[in-house]
């Protein structure tokens, strides 16, 4: 008999980051406002937790991110223009984004890691479970990671964590968790008996690399208040997910959920632009035509 627990209904969404690999762009636009096509990537981001039923979503912000609020925010001098001149698919965009959630703002006052970035949403989120994602990782919407963990945790309890296999010589770029069988008849979902933020090469516990996406207990935040500096002198979450998996009494027990489908990391300069041309070229609108160049051009300057 399956136990049922609390609903999540916030999403937490860490944006204070400075964006330093992609400077100079990012010198005075945040990082998550580049675009990927025609849609900033945050926006991509936020829809995914919509379509996942969450319509409540905190972003934890630091300075020079007031571009953020203004995407979310209403623009009525340009919905007048575009109403004047009876653009109705383009005022249709434009108001999409500020219709998507209902978007609430902290700011993490020092930029001390992600582990405090979500000790920051607290006083928002309150006693109930809650969904974080990483602005740089991008969801592809026909894949639903974010629905499928928010069910786990619900059916199963504790935290749960997205995992997805990366090549050996990737491991330390990620945290990489050790698993163990659950006892869920899904071949998916695994239990995380220790997890290491961005192990040396050749130490990781596994190839499976902890992707942008949480579920956490409100448990968390008592253990990241207790957690010290770690990798990079910042307060890592993934250190904190390793205490409730070591004692799963300190807040329930930690589960992987193994994604196999379509992620675009728009964290990295060339995962970028590959991000951009994936998604170009499945759009209904540009796709046909931009395949047609892409082709042409990998033709002509004999690209292999």
């Amino acid at each position: 008999m399956p136990t049922h627990h609390r609903r999540t209904r916030k999403a937490v969404i860490p944006v204070a980051g400075l964006g330093t690999r992609f400077l100079p762009a990012t010198k005075a636009t945040p990082k998550e406002m580049l675009p990927v096509v025609d849609r900033p990537a945050i926006e991509y981001v936020v829809a995914e937790a919509v379509r996942s039923g969450i319509d409540d979503v905190l972003m934890v912000t630091g300075r020079n991110k007031r571009a953020l609020e203004d995407h979310f925010d209403r623009a009525y001098e340009l919905e007048h223009l575009l109403e004047e001149k009876g653009d109705v698919g383009k005022l249709r965009q434009v108001r999409g984004s500020s219709e998507l959630a209902d978007i609430h703002y902290v700011r993490q006052g020092d930029p001390l890691g992600l582990g405090h970035a979500v000790l920051c949403a607290e006083p928002h989120v309150g006693d109930a479970p809650f969904a974080v994602l990483l602005g740089d990782d991008l969801i592809d919407e026909r894949d639903a990671l974010l629905a499928r963990m928010l069910e786990v945790q619900e059916r199963r309890g504790g935290s749960v964590v997205a995992v997805m296999e990366v090549e050996d010589d990737r491991t330390h770029l990620y945290g990489c968790a050790a698993v163990a069988p659950s006892g869920d008849e899904a071949d998916d979902v695994w239990a995380v008996t220790d997890l290491v933020e961005k192990p040396e090469p050749g130490t990781a516990p596994s190839n499976l690399a902890v992707i942008g996406r949480y579920v956490l207990a409100p448990q968390i935040f008592e253990v990241l208040r207790k957690t010290p500096p770690g990798r990079g002198g910042e307060i890592q979450l993934t250190d904190a997910l390793r205490q409730l998996a070591l004692d799963p009494a300190l807040g329930g027990p930690v589960h992987a959920v193994v994604f196999r489908g379509r992620r675009y990391d728009t964290g990295d300069r060339g995962d970028y632009l590959r991000a951009v041309v994936r998604l170009a070229c499945e759009r209904e609108d540009l796709g046909p035509e931009f395949r047609a160049w892409l082709g042409e051009f990998v033709r002509d300057e004999g690209i292999r």
